[in-house]
């Protein structure tokens, strides 16, 4: 039978709710258990899909094809469960499926109300996710909720998890809430009142708290772990100090020393083997010992939120993991850079260009490539990033002078890069696009399959087939193809239906580490695997740096 644990907030926002959730599921999983994650969001927009990312931070794609709140990026890269479309869902969601069902008549023309009709839709998606009835069906779904407690848009939420517990029984279900402890630094002293009220918040509600983690700069001392134990019902052993740690790694240890995979599996009524943390002893020895450094330049226009490229930055951070070395990430603001100051990227071993939507900053990334390309600088070009590499080398090294993509101009008279009306998507089923499409509705998403050319560095990377997730609008155009090849570039993966191209890069006679790829490589990366295309430009930049 599954078994629930539900993880709130409360105080402020962006306190590490999912990093204690995941790393709550990564101490239960080192028991033997097998664990997923559920993460509920609040807000009324279907998907993060169509929010800036200075709204949301960085969206997720899971290998299904949804996107997603970026907590899902903690939870893969904390434990080995892959997560899915059913591990993330929204109030807009929730609305959609019950008036649906209402439109259909399934409520036999009874009035839809908030309770029962929503909050049970609630409950019956957090079981969807924890995959009940099914052969997925886990032993834990963690079941983080967005928001903090007080927000009248988590509401809904927190009585359908008030709701599932009283059904499934008191040991069943457990609930760890998350708080903030300030440091007033005029007093000298650490405040707990602002905790004292969110689990009163919590139980006015009717849910009392079997954990607290109590967030702070430092260490919580004991008296005021009893004095908060004493005004919020929870035993001593419950109030659990999280304090600033300088690697999240660290957590799963702090969580597991102050025994909260203990209390958990006491509550649940859950015999488990004893926990072996020590992959994550060698992982954090890794990340605080490395041999060597190196500084990377991140082109991009989203750099005043580093949230917008949470993957992205683990990603690189995993692969300096597994070459040895700490990676330095510095933000290049591309609506900045110009052909009068583009020597700074003189000072950086290697260049990355991400992802991204609109016309804003793309200059400024067509002249990083160009930087990157001419002064021989290892350059990895992710999504957007490969489109304007071949922008930039049609322009510059094709003779199509005027070429960029019809995205940024419409007009142009070489479209390079351009829209399809037609693909395949993740699930098999086929897609088609305009102009005129839904934003929601017109991107490539979720894991595809690619073959790649022999002789090739896609080939070092990835053997014959390379299988990522996509989210993006705008291709390669296949009409200029020829034209590209021609003046040198390698197109070195294509995808085995629509045949669009996947990579590009520069023959190594000429570069010695230059690739483009239309994916988004970083949302398979993990702490313990890295990824091979990371791991490559890491070593690629490291060679360089000690040449």
């Amino acid at each position: 039978m599954t078994k629930y644990v539900y993880v709130t907030g409360g105080v402020v926002s962006s306190l590490g709710k999912g990093i204690a959730s995941a790393s709550l599921a990564a101490i239960l999983e080192s028991r033997g258990l097998k664990v997923t994650l559920i993460k509920l969001d609040p807000y009324i927009n279907v998907d993060p899909g169509t929010m800036s990312p200075f709204q949301h931070g960085e969206v997720f794609v899971t290998e299904d094809g949804a996107e997603t709140d970026l907590d899902l990026g903690h939870y893969e890269r904390f434990i080995t469960t892959r997560m899915k479309k059913a591990n993330n869902f929204t109030t807009g969601q929730i609305y959609m499926s019950v008036l649906e069902k209402e439109r259909r008549g399934d409520y036999l023309g009874k009035t839809v109300q908030v309770i029962p009709h929503i909050t049970n839709e609630i409950q019956d998606f957090v079981r969807r996710g924890a995959g009940v009835g099914t052969a997925d069906a886990v032993d834990v779904a963690i079941v983080e909720i967005g928001g903090t407690v007080g927000d009248i848009e988590s509401l809904p939420f927190l009585e359908a998890a008030r709701q599932m517990s009283l059904k499934a029984g008191p040991n069943n279900v457990a609930f760890v809430h998350l708080s903030y402890v300030p440091w007033i630094a005029a007093a000298g002293e650490l405040k707990t009142k602002p905790t004292q009220h969110t689990v009163q918040k919590m139980r006015e509600i009717g849910i009392q708290p079997d954990a607290l983690l109590c967030r702070a700069d430092r260490r919580i001392p004991d008296d005021e772990r009893e004095k908060i134990s004493l005004f919020t019902n929870v035993p001593e052993y419950g109030v659990i100090s999280m304090w600033d740690v300088d690697t999240i790694y660290k957590v799963p240890r702090m969580l597991h020393e102050q025994g909260l995979d203990q209390l958990i599996c006491t509550k649940l009524q859950l015999n488990t083997k004893s926990t072996d943390l020590k992959r994550w002893d060698t992982l954090v020895h890794e990340v605080l010992n490395p041999a060597k450094d190196i500084t990377i330049a991140m082109c991009g226009k989203y750099t005043d939120l580093s949230d917008s490229y949470k993957s992205l930055n683990e990603a690189l951070r995993h692969a300096g993991i597994h070459n040895h070395a700490r990676v330095n990430i510095e933000y290049v603001d591309s609506e900045l850079l110009t052909a009068a100051n583009i020597d700074q990227l003189s000072a950086f071993d290697a260049i990355l260009v991400p992802g991204g939507f609109g016309k804003r900053g793309v200059e400024g990334k067509i002249l990083a490539a160009q930087y990157a390309r001419e002064h021989k600088r290892p350059y990895l070009g992710i999504c957007l990033g490969m489109q304007v590499a071949t922008i930039e080398y049609a322009r510059h090294m094709a003779g199509l002078t005027d070429a960029n993509s019809t995205e940024f101009d419409p007009e142009t008279p070489h479209p390079v890069i351009a829209l399809i009306d037609e693909w395949q998507d993740a699930d098999g089923s086929i897609q088609k696009r305009d102009e005129k499409s839904n934003l929601g509705g017109t991107m490539r998403l979720g894991a595809q399959s690619s073959d790649v050319a022999p002789g090739t560095l896609a080939f070092d990377i990835y053997g014959p087939v390379v299988s990522e997730r996509h989210r993006h609008r705008y291709e390669a155009n296949e009409h200029y193809l020829d034209k590209l090849r021609e003046a040198g570039l390698v197109i070195s993966a294509i995808t085995q239906r629509e045949k669009l191209t996947e990579m590009v890069e520069l023959p190594r006679a000429v570069h010695p580490w230059y690739v483009g790829v239309q994916f988004h490589p970083e949302f398979k990366s993990t702490p313990w695997d890295g990824h091979p295309l990371f791991t490559a430009f890491i070593k690629a930049a490291l060679e360089l740096k000690q040449a």
